[in-house]
């Protein structure tokens, strides 16, 4: 009896102790499952006070489009809600590929005005003109149209048919020109010889060929310079980024190979697990030889990122001010109604461990522009306005490597005639450096095979007694 006893008691106090343990965990698991209730009901009692009380009728969808926008308000600068016709317009320019006649536009005096046709597109091809100013698209006079609306009249799908009435000094009357729509590629950058044997890629942005096309040049710069290059100038300066794998594959044509780490870029989330890393492929370099990559405040993201790795493997000198500081990850997601979520998820590091975020790269050699203008765009180019001066910016997270400190130099002036060079001073400084490291290696090459016939001579014998 008294064992039975003891067994009922043991029951009880097991039933309990689980019930106790129910509760409690219950309570702490259905706790935020209540507050974001209690969140969205207020949320829907706002909205419903507004909906039925404000003084003048409301359309719902801007009331939650507002909400949207407020809550992204409360995060960093980069995560946005785009609404179709923006979303669909961030993706054209990142695929660089759209259905239109090959127009750079712009609004001179009032009038939409060709700021030049794009070489190859139907256009050029049609005989349009820089300075014509496009009076009709179709039979919709320009007169009030912003570039977004005068844009959409005239992209659509290849083959389809648009007509432009075009306004020309010199001209009485009208031109019309019939067009047919093409498939445009924006190229992402341009390249040429700077001067004999030194190569120059000016890269704009980073979009879905960017990589392909790099590589294309570098084949054009050899085959102009007898299949080799002595140096090259990599400018990234006002390039606001773009795809970042496409970065990563221009460093790869330099970084990472069988024996060596070929780490690119990382990433990090929220979670210890969610590191992402970015690597070079074991495949064909280019030589060895010097490269000289150019910055300023304007260059930001992938930029970074692909002047970063090249720096932390010492493989390019990085030369021009403190670049943008935008080291962090963007995901893009697509909602209802055509619209898109740009939402930031982890932040940028290079491979020696450096954020990017706030932070930057620092320049090996800090050189400024000279003659620059008292605007926003040249605030950005030197350094006054970057990620840091942005409401809300993430602070660049752990820094296990700080980068270098500057070094300010005056570099020799390029001994070149080439015109562009003449205009911009950084870029004389790097084709300067060029020229210098170029010469440095010969004299290095030169001083051992000098050396060796004072070195190799038989000593003398010695004297017989």
């Amino acid at each position: 009896m008294r064992r039975l006893y003891k067994v009922i008691i043991a029951l009880i106090l097991v039933a309990i102790i689980s019930a106790l343990y129910v509760v409690f965990f219950h309570k702490r698991a259905s706790t935020p499952a209540r507050s974001d209730a209690a969140n969205l009901k207020l949320l829907q009692e706002v909205l419903g006070h507004i909906q039925g009380k404000y003084v003048e009728e409301v359309d719902k969808k801007k009331l939650v489009q507002g909400a949207i926008d407020g809550m992204l308000a409360t995060l960093d600068p980069h995560s946005n809600y785009l609404p179709p016709e923006p979303f669909k317009e961030m993706n054209v320019q990142i695929s660089g590929s759209f259905g239109g006649l090959g127009i750079e536009l712009t609004i001179k005096d009032g009038k939409l005005t060709v700021v030049a046709p794009i070489e190859g597109t139907p256009a050029e091809r049609a005989g349009i003109k820089a300075n014509d100013h496009i009076y009709k698209i179709d039979s919709k006079q320009t007169k009030g149209l912003n570039i977004n609306d005068s844009v959409k009249l005239m992209r659509g799908e290849k083959g389809t048919s648009v007509t432009l009435t075009i306004l020309r000094e010199g001209n009485g009357k009208p031109l019309v020109f019939p067009l047919v729509r093409d498939i445009i590629n924006v190229k992402s950058m341009r390249s040429r010889t700077i001067t004999p044997g030194f190569g120059y890629i000016r890269i704009a942005q980073f979009q879905s060929r960017t990589g392909e096309e790099f590589k294309a040049s570098l084949v054009k710069l050899r085959e102009q310079n007898n299949g080799s290059l002595k140096g090259l100038v990599i400018d990234l300066r006002n390039n606001p980024g773009g795809l970042v794998d496409q970065a990563a594959k221009v460093a790869d044509c330099f970084i990472g190979d069988a024996l060596e780490n070929g780490l690119i870029v990382y990433t990090q989330g929220r979670a210890k697990e969610s590191r992402q890393n970015l690597s070079a492929y074991v495949s064909a370099k280019e030589p060895h030889y010097p490269i000289v990559v150019l910055m300023n405040g304007g260059s930001a993201s992938a930029s970074e990122i692909l002047a970063g790795a090249l720096q932390d493997h010492k493989r390019a000198i990085v030369l021009g001010t403190q670049s943008f500081g935008k080291g962090s990850v963007q995901s893009i997601y697509s909602l209802k109604d055509g619209a898109g979520l740009k939402l930031t998820t982890a932040r940028y590091y290079t491979p020696n461990g450096r954020s990017i975020q706030v932070k930057g790269i620092t320049p090996d050699i800090v050189v400024r522009q000279l003659r620059q203008e008292n605007h926003t765009s040249a605030r950005r180019a030197e350094g006054e306005f970057r990620e840091a001066n942005l409401d809300r910016h993430l602070m660049g997270g752990g820094m296990p490597h700080m980068p270098p400190k500057s070094k300010k130099a005056e570099m020799p002036a390029a001994a070149t005639e080439d015109a562009e060079l003449a205009k911009d001073f950084q870029l004389s400084r790097a084709v300067g450096l060029l020229q210098g490291l170029n010469q440095f290696a010969e004299y290095k090459k030169q001083v051992p095979a000098a050396a060796t016939p004072a070195a190799a001579a038989p000593a003398p014998a010695p004297a017989g007694k």
